[in-house]
């Protein structure tokens, strides 16, 4: 038999090099050893946020989350491990409070708060070759609420001052210190899913202070507070009242600017001198006078009168009638609204009506399709954080007389401002939604008021559910 001899060549030496590597960096992987070679094939990690700041509350159920993107060239996204790290104040929250879910190139990452104030978490994302790379989270938290089961933070704006149901579990918020509205989803705390901003459209720099709201169909009304600034001080856009109109829903909802009219306050104004200054409405609007105070200006609740689409109830947190301690909360009807907001015509008004709150007044008023108002009664003094508040009933009949449903806490931050919608209330353990105004609250222990904070992302409100008596 002819033996065959193969040369070696250049060549074939190379081919059998590789052969030969391949096998033995597949050995190494196999035993777990990290060779140098092996490592060169990968990039540095990348690790990326849906937002630098994070905020969630001492007993917080369903705190907001923020999304956390890795890669590594060379290597699959779900061969990388995320983790906390460091944390520059674990009495806040240490690396233990942090939880990281997801095995792709998105990972969802919760913190669970341990006390109020502020932390630096250092979240770390280790990838294949021995290589990593770190980020840094923002993390505030507020303190422990009542009922925190009950609660929903939204965030984004902490000034929440009306709401519109729009179906399907999410209500549009709007804000007293911008002319954003926000749809937010009811059920969770968490940013909002859309906003809308119409200065442009409504031909304002400064905000409207928005202070009430309501729907009829898919018009949605809006009304500022009317009043002076807090310094007494007439600001324009302050007089304006608009619509929106919203088309979808619920997680689809989207709005669209109607009409506004500018001239509510100086027809209401008028209509009370004309009837001999019962509510002293042009000494409340009068230069110097500051709007909440027990004799000043200041609408704060927008509804329809029963089975109307024309007329419009507006509620007053000042004045009372008498504008003394103990007085009435007031209800002037604008008979004409869907006009004055359709045409631009001159508002015209029925007979004031006096609602006896137990000398609160009116920071939000709403029904249902069963013409079952609630009414949402507050102080008229500016520090009302701490003063008394209550759920009534009424059927929004002139001369019949509101019923207490509830009283309302007043030992957490905010006060309770906007009714998001009506339920049933002739069902035993009804339920409602209600959202505070927490621009003025120091969430975080460091005497900074909400309105102030420099991130968004720390700025919110709380929505929370009662159980009607």
């Amino acid at each position: 038999m002819k033996r065959t001899t193969r040369r070696t060549t250049p060549g074939n030496r190379q081919r059998a090099t590789r052969r030969l590597g391949v096998a033995a960096l597949a050995a190494l992987t196999l035993a777990g050893v990290n060779s140098p070679a092996l490592a060169t094939g990968y990039g540095t990690p990348t690790i990326t946020f849906s937002a630098s700041y994070l905020s969630g509350a001492v007993g917080g159920v369903g705190d907001p989350v923020v999304d956390v993107t890795v890669g590594q060239s060379g290597a699959d996204a779900s061969a990388l491990v995320v983790s906390a790290t460091a944390s520059s104040k674990a009495s806040v929250a240490g690396t233990g409070d942090v939880t990281v879910t997801g095995a792709g190139a998105v990972r969802q990452l919760a913190v669970t708060a341990r006390g109020r104030g502020y932390t630096n978490l250092t979240v770390k994302v280790s990838g294949l070759g021995g290589k990593s790379a770190t980020k840094t989270l923002s993390y505030a938290a507020s303190a422990a609420v009542a009922n925190p089961a009950d609660a929903r933070y939204l965030v984004g704006a902490s000034d929440s001052s009306a709401a519109v149901d729009v179906g399907g579990g999410y209500t549009v918020v709007a804000d007293d210190e911008s002319n954003v509205l926000r749809l937010y989803d009811r059920s969770r705390s968490a940013a909002p899913l859309r906003t809308w901003d119409f200065s442009s459209q409504l031909g304002v720099s400064k905000e409207v202070d928005i202070e009430g709201a309501t729907r009829i169909g898919d018009t949605v009304y809006w009304t500022g507070s009317l009043g002076n600034n807090k310094d007494g001080e007439y600001k324009a856009p302050r007089n304006t009242v608009f619509t929106t109109t919203l088309s979808g829903s619920g997680a689809g909802a989207q709005l669209a600017y109607g009409r506004s009219y500018k001239k509510l306050r100086d027809d209401l104004v008028a209509w009370d001198k004309g009837n001999g200054n019962r509510y002293r409405f042009a000494a409340g609007t009068a230069d110097g006078e500051a709007p909440k105070q027990i004799d000043g200006f200041n609408v704060e609740g927008l509804e329809f009168a029963p089975g109307s689409t024309t007329t419009a109830y507006l509620g007053f947190r000042a004045p009372l009638a008498p504008a003394v301690p103990g007085g009435k909360a007031l209800v002037v009807p604008v008979s004409n609204f869907d006009k004055v907001l359709s045409t631009g015509a001159k508002a015209t008004f029925g007979a004031g009506i006096e609602l006896d709150l137990g000398g609160l007044a009116i920071r939000d008023i709403r029904k249902n399709a069963a013409n079952q108002y609630l009414i949402l009664a507050g102080s008229w003094a500016a520090d009302d954080n701490s003063d008394p508040y209550a759920l009534y009933q009424w059927d929004g009949v002139a001369g019949h007389a509101p019923v207490k449903r509830a009283d309302l806490p007043t030992t957490d931050p905010g006060g309770w401002e906007a009714i998001v919608e009506v339920p049933d209330l002739s069902v035993a353990g009804a339920r409602v939604q209600l959202i505070t105004d927490s621009g003025s609250a120091d969430l975080y222990g460091d005497g900074t008021e909400a309105k102030d904070l420099t991130h968004a992302e720390w700025k919110k409100a709380r929505a929370a559910w009662f159980t009607l008596n």
